[in-house]
């Protein structure tokens, strides 16, 4: 590393006021009970969860973060691994929990190559797997003992599951299934884990039974030897080289040459082919087969705002420290501006903080939502006390709340991920010319998260099947054979209400505006389906339309859940009136900000006029900025991120932003310890040889 800077240079401060200072006059200003709120966010158990494992984490050096903008992919990816080796050692010295585990994995604050083996797949095995399989490869799998990846995504295909092109076909000879890879885009492509790590791979592949294709289903395949850790025999597995972003987990391909599993491989527990009479044996669902897209969709739900809320956090308080010229309208010179007292600033950054919490309520129903639907699949697929099967009607009830939970998953995966993503570009423009740093924090999780928006469905495409859903519901409640579910219930609503008009105060009362985001909804499910069955317009002609259906819809189920959690008694016992006044504040800055945002839908609807759509911005959302700008750094000082996990110089707790930028650059910048020889006469680079990176 270079050599600390002189004396004099140490002895340097930043011009005042110093940016603890600007800090605690922001935290002073606001009464906003920050660990009352924390422990609503989070609860006490995972605060405290999370204070101790900190402690365990920050004195090991494998988990030193000093060099991670500065070293190149190899030796990052090694030493994430090395990162992930030892997080398993200590989640088996102290027992750690699953919870205990996703924490350790956040603070680390970086994907390894053991992240798809301790998510999807471990996932697929315990959601998919029969007892059998479970006592094969999920019991070994838990113990490190088995590595895997899920194996979905091919260079040809990826949001188009159906069109996968590997193949297993069954051979009833010997009782096995052949798996191959037929075309060049066959190849599993962007595999988590797969390209270094994974001795198996659950591979989704088309199953042929007969000559007749039964569409994908998942395969548990060995692709790496047990010892040796290399390819197998006709199997053909690497990494796929540098990303975007991402740059510690090893995305792979494979492809296979008519390799070989046996019978017990084909994860059996919703589907089979019998080994007595080689017939396939159908699910009760056939969408059963897609849970743990399913899964990993609700949970990108509820991350969304945790990662939304990191890249506020390091805008929000450095925006606050941050000052550049003088207020205009000043009577007397008072210095330079807050970043964050301007109204520019303001209308980028609080409407984000309003938005991660309404991401964060929106995550916790979606979850609470699968929960409910795995509760109904399990009881679903298992015998009764008298050993009879699942009836009808319990396996309509699940498909029934499966279809619902499938349509608001793709639907809330897109529109969350797209609003954290998008939303910490935002964060990162809001910095200014210090935001382009690595050492903001910002750029780093950005790159690392936008897959996010393209993973599990492209983001553009998901929004289809909401579109199928909302006209499939539609049809419904105009034949009289609705469903009693939210979605039809407005769509309802909507029909029995359309004669006489809407008549929304959202500018005065909350329960309106989500019955406004609603009739938006309703408005625009009938439009498109008189597009599609009276004019007969094609699905390719409507898909502009279906997108924007879509995103109404996820808005609404968004704006819907908020006002549900700031309403709730739950709440109001959990924090006092003035933090529970704010919340209610930020619901609405949330929903009529993007209110705003759309408002020649909610117009075109007659959910608003252009007197409420006027008034929403010239009137409540500058009111409601005004509200929130005196509490915004509390608001986010309750998300208790820690400093070591924010990893950013701008968004540091204490505010001093710029000794520990100087810092990082002149004492953990590798380069600095480089003496270029300039000439262009002299065919050496350096006078000195370049220092070797250290694992």
């Amino acid at each position: 590393m270079p050599n600390p800077p002189p004396a004099w240079v140490q002895a340097l401060k930043p011009a005042g006021p110093q940016g603890a200072e600007l800090l605690a006059h922001e935290r002073a200003q606001s009464n906003v009970a920050v660990d009352r709120l924390a422990e609503l966010l989070h609860t006490k158990a995972a605060l405290e969860r999370q204070q101790r494992i900190l402690g365990l984490l920050q004195p090991e050096k494998v988990f030193d973060k000093s060099q991670n903008h500065s070293l190149g992919r190899v030796d990052r990816i090694q030493r994430s691994l090395a990162k992930g080796k030892r997080l398993q050692q200590l989640a088996e010295q102290y027992k750690w929990t699953t919870e205990e585990v996703l924490t350790a994995n956040e603070l680390v604050g970086e994907p390894t190559p053991y992240g798809l083996h301790s998510t999807m797949f471990l996932v697929t095995l315990r959601e998919q797997g029969t007892p059998e399989q479970h006592k094969l490869f999920l019991e070994r799998a838990q113990k490190y003992e088995i590595v895997g990846c899920y194996a979905q995504t091919e260079l040809g295909h990826g949001s188009n599951v159906r069109g996968l092109e590997t193949t297993a076909t069954y051979n009833p000879d010997d009782k096995t299934f052949t798996i191959n890879s037929p075309t060049l885009t066959a190849s599993k492509w962007w595999i988590g884990s797969l390209g270094r790590t994974a001795n198996h791979a659950v591979v989704m592949a088309q199953l042929y039974v007969g000559g007749k294709n039964l569409g994908p289903h998942p395969f548990v395949v060995q692709i790496r030897d047990m010892q040796t850790h290399q390819p197998l025999e006709n199997v053909y597995v690497g990494d796929i080289g540098p990303k975007f972003g991402y740059n510690t987990m090893d995305n792979g391909f494979l492809l296979f040459n008519n390799h070989k599993i046996p019978h017990v491989n084909m994860l059996a527990r919703f589907t089979r082919v019998d080994k007595e009479t080689n017939q396939y044996v159908r699910p009760a669902s056939p969408s059963l087969l897609y849970g743990t897209m399913t899964w990993v969709r609700s949970s990108i739900v509820l991350q969304a705002g945790g990662v939304l809320a990191r890249g506020v956090t390091i805008a929000v308080r450095y925006c606050a420290v941050r000052r550049q010229f003088q207020d205009r309208e000043a009577t007397e010179p008072k210095g330079e501006n807050q970043v964050l007292n301007y109204k520019m600033v303001q209308v980028r950054l609080l409407p984000l903080l309003a938005a991660m919490y309404a991401l964060h309520f929106t995550g916790r129903g979606m979850m609470k939502l699968y929960e409910e639907n795995q509760n109904r699949m399990k009881a679903a697929s298992q015998p009764d006390q008298d050993s009879r099967g699942a009836g009808p009607e319990q396996l309509r009830a699940g498909a029934d709340l499966l279809a619902d939970l499938h349509a608001t998953s793709c639907g809330l995966k897109a529109l969350a991920s797209t609003t954290a993503g998008e939303g910490l570009e935002v964060c990162r423009r809001a910095c200014g010319g210090h935001g382009y740093s690595s050492y903001s924090g910002i750029g780093p999780w950005y790159s690392d998260y936008l897959p996010t928006l393209t993973w599990e469905g492209d983001n553009y495409m998901l929004t289809q099947q909401v579109a199928r859903y909302l006209l499939k519901s539609a049809r419904a409640v105009l034949s009289g054979k609705a469903p009693n579910n939210d979605t039809c219930q407005i769509l309802q609503s909507y029909l029995d209400r359309r004669e006489k008009g809407a008549s929304f105060d959202v500018l005065e009362v909350d329960s309106d505006i989500v019955a406004a985001f609603a009739w938006r909804t309703a408005h625009l499910t009938f439009e498109a389906l008189k597009h599609r069955d009276v004019e007969n317009r094609s699905w390719n002609s409507l898909l502009v339309d279906f997108w924007r259906l879509s995103t109404a819809h996820s808005q609404y189920l968004v704006v819907k859940n908020f006002y549900e959690a700031v309403s709730s008694p739950q709440l109001a016992a959990a924090v006092d009136s003035e933090t529970l006044g704010l919340l209610h504040n930020l619901f609405r800055l949330h929903a009529l900000h993007t209110l705003e945002r759309e408002a020649s839908e909610f117009f075109t609807s007659s959910a608003v006029t252009t007197r409420q759509i006027g008034l929403a911005r010239t009137n409540a959302v500058m009111k409601l900025l005004d509200e929130v700008r005196p509490h915004a750094v509390r608001l986010v000082d309750a998300w208790k991120i820690p400093d070591w996990q924010l990893d950013s110089s701008l968004g540091r707790y204490d505010g001093e932003v710029y000794p520990d930028l100087f810092r990082r650059a002149s004492q953990e910048n590798p380069v600095n310890d480089l003496v270029f020889d300039p000439y262009p006469w002299n065919e050496n680079v350096l006078k000195n040889d370049a220092p070797r990176s250290k694992l």
